[in-house]
């Protein structure tokens, strides 16, 4: 930005390195009290990888949202609202919260078809073997590279331009830090800093809020709002939007935008594994509910930061205190920044910062744990170590978190000297990883999913994408192919629909010509005990002997006494794998998912596309009202629900602490003597 610094340098390496340490200790401790006062420890790799398959959805919706929360989600999110006025933050968390909600059903149909993989690579392979398991792995891959990047270059970009730190500095010490309580703490310890830092996203998230529209003496109310709004369309009306106003969800460029999110989030969504993992650490029971939620609860987070802090940038142009900000800002995504210096001077500085901060490390948690779990048991068990023993796999986990961290600092870094935006990934990821969108929904749902029509379509629609991307930017720009270039909207719309359509018009089609017939069960067995088969009893029971492996198996991969937290968490969750439970759980995914996305997508903001409305004052508070309303939902069902459903395990932890203070050493978790209930 054209302006120095708001905070000293010396903040930026404060909230960078202090703030990340002080979580990192935190974490630690957090896993120290579960290992001591619950039983689950992560020295297990079923609990280091999957949390024992055993979290509630309070907690995994929690986890979405902290995972779904990126540089991005605050500050591309501001950009749009910015550019296109109210629509952007719309056709933002609209056009990424359909994905959430959609998956609801790949996590119903993964309980049903694979309850014990670690990995959506596993039943790729299970299913189609190890080509497609290698193709599909790239896209895997390429879809963590592409999200790890935007995450550490919107980061290090805001940390640079509120403090002056510097970028290599901030490239390499956010994923570091992250990386500590990740190979201490595993998948639970990740889940509850994600709890952690949404408690804190949405705290400040209502401190901008309410200072924008009710207390700050350069807006401070929703008629302020309005008339700085539609001053600033007067001055310099916006392109493709009704009357130039921002004020208006009959925006052209807004709707582009809209279609490009929408295609671009299912890639980073149904090909990340840190979503798929969540769905794995999940109860059986309740992952629908878990996917449901968050999707919901997350909408509300870039709705109104961007209405918020995106808007009031726009309101706040020609004051002395707003820097004025250049296309390459907006392209960094910095005007979130800029307003809350703007609003707020350094606090407003401090507390973005502390917010984006908290926003990059917990979504880099959900990273490093995802692709650690990949590199693990997709390449080092599937084709190093076959056999590897529990030890070497949860010595490589560590060490892949480890590597991982190292890698997203050089990709930062990499990216900000090539001279590669947030923005610019963010728009081109749809064309490169939406094609294996459709083929992978179809490996894990349809059993006529045809094997070669799949991949052809994953390979195919990719190369289509990335033609019609390049040849549009020639076409539109008299030949020139360059970053500016690239970043056009209907380039990047032309790339994004090629990509997508293609994949899944060949996958589709040829499934229905050529359609195979498979009937799970190879997949249903990844992971099961292998010398006994995983066969129901004549009523519906798991058979004794089966039950006996199992707890055989968890006394082999633990150091605690049979029987264990984590083995009774495997016990419960083979209770909850019942087929017609999991059939109905993905009924109701598909219903309510569906329903969600046409409401969304089409029944609310296509009516008001089309009918060209510039709204007046009242427009306007009815639309932040709702948001706030809905931000309030947010917060209860991802902050205080968790704490209501996780009374039990609270309770008994602090009755182990109180035992431990009065009577030290008697504290301590006992592993119940009890034999295993019949499922």
């Amino acid at each position: 930005m054209s302006s120095s610094p708001v905070l000293p340098q010396g903040a930026g390496y404060g909230v960078v390195v202090g703030i990340g340490l002080f979580f990192s200790v935190f974490m630690v401790g957090l896993t120290a009290i579960q290992t001591r006062y619950t039983g689950f420890s992560p020295k297990n790799s079923e609990e280091f990888n999957s949390a024992s398959r055993s979290v509630k959805p309070g907690l995994i919706a929690s986890g979405i949202v902290s995972a779904w929360t990126w540089a991005a989600t605050l500050l591309q999110s501001s950009a749009v609202a910015y550019q296109y006025g109210i629509s952007g933050p719309w056709w933002y968390g609209a056009g990424a919260t359909v994905q959430i909600l959609l998956f609801a059903q790949l996590a119903a149909k993964l309980k049903l078809n694979a309850p014990h993989a670690h990995t959506w690579l596993e039943i790729v392979y299970a299913r189609w073997g190890r080509t497609a398991h290698l193709v599909f792995m790239f896209f895997g891959l390429a879809t963590n590279i592409i999200v790890s990047s935007m995450l550490i270059l919107g980061g290090s970009a805001t940390v640079t331009s509120l403090t002056g730190m510097n970028t290599l500095a901030a490239c390499f010490l956010i994923p570091i830090g992250v990386a500590i309580y990740v190979v201490v703490g595993g998948m639970r310890a990740t889940l509850l800093c994600d709890y952690t830092h949404t408690t804190v996203l949405f705290a400040i998230i209502f401190v901008f809020v309410f200072t924008v529209y009710t207390t700050s003496d350069k807006i401070g109310s929703f008629s302020a709002m309005h008339s700085l709004l539609a001053k600033a369309a007067e001055e310099a009306p916006v392109a493709g939007n009704a009357h130039g106003s921002y004020l208006t969800m009959r925006s052209k460029n807004g709707l582009i935008f809209g279609v490009i999110n929408v295609i671009g989030n299912f890639a980073t969504v149904f090909q990340d594994q840190a979503y798929w993992q969540r769905a794995i650490a999940s109860r059986p029971a309740t992952c629908v509910k878990a996917y449901l939620l968050g999707g919901l609860a997350w909408f509300a987070i870039p709705f109104m930061f961007a209405t918020t802090l995106g808007l009031s940038a726009v309101a706040l142009k020609g004051d002395p205190d707003m820097i004025n900000l250049t296309a390459a800002d907006i392209g960094a995504g910095l005007p979130a920044s800029a307003a809350a210096s703007a609003l707020l001077g350094k606090s407003g500085a401090a507390a973005l910062l502390i917010v984006l901060f908290l926003a990059v490390t917990s979504a880099t948690s959900a990273e490093l744990i995802a692709v650690s779990a990949v590199l693990t048991y997709d390449v080092y068990k599937r084709y190093i170590n076959p056999q590897a023993t529990e030890t070497q796999i949860l010595r490589v986990s560590h060490a892949m978190v480890v590597f991982f961290a190292i890698v997203m600092g050089v990709l930062g870094l990499i990216f900000y000297y090539i001279g590669i935006s947030m923005g610019w990934l963010y728009d081109f990821m749809g064309v490169v990883l939406g094609s294996a969108v459709v083929p992978i929904a179809c490996c894990i749902t349809w059993r006529k999913a045809n094997k070669w029509g799949c991949i052809a379509g994953a390979v195919i629609g990719f190369c289509c994408g990335v033609i019609a991307w390049l040849v549009s930017t020639a076409t539109l720009n008299d030949g020139v192919i360059n970053v500016t270039t690239t970043f056009g909207n209907y380039e990047m719309l032309s790339g994004n629909l090629a990509s997508i359509g293609m994949g899944g018009i060949i996958a589709v089609s040829t499934s229905l010509i050529w359609p195979d017939d498979f009937n799970f069960e190879a997949t249903r067995a990844i992971n099961t005990p292998s010398h006994v088969p995983s066969e129901k009893d004549g009523v519906g029971r798991e058979s004794e002997e089966y039950v006996d492996e199992k707890k055989r198996v968890a006394s082999e991969v633990s150091t605690e006494p049979v029987v264990n937290s984590t083995e009774a968490a495997m016990v419960e969750e083979e209770k909850e794998l019942d087929p017609n439970a999991l059939k109905k759980a993905f009924r109701l995914a598909a219903w309510s998912s569906v329903a969600l996305t046409l409401i969304m997508l089409i029944i609310i903001p296509l009516p008001l596309f089309f009918a060209q409305t510039v709204y007046g004052v009242r427009g306007l508070t009815a639309w932040v009202v709702i948001g706030m309303i809905w931000a309030f939902c947010s917060a209860i069902s991802v902050v205080v629900y968790p704490l209501y459903e996780s009374r039990a395990a609270l309770g008994l932890i602090i009755r182990g602490m109180t035992k431990d203070t009065f009577m030290r050493g008697s504290g301590k978790f006992v592993h119940p003597t009890t034999t295993t209930p019949d499922a």
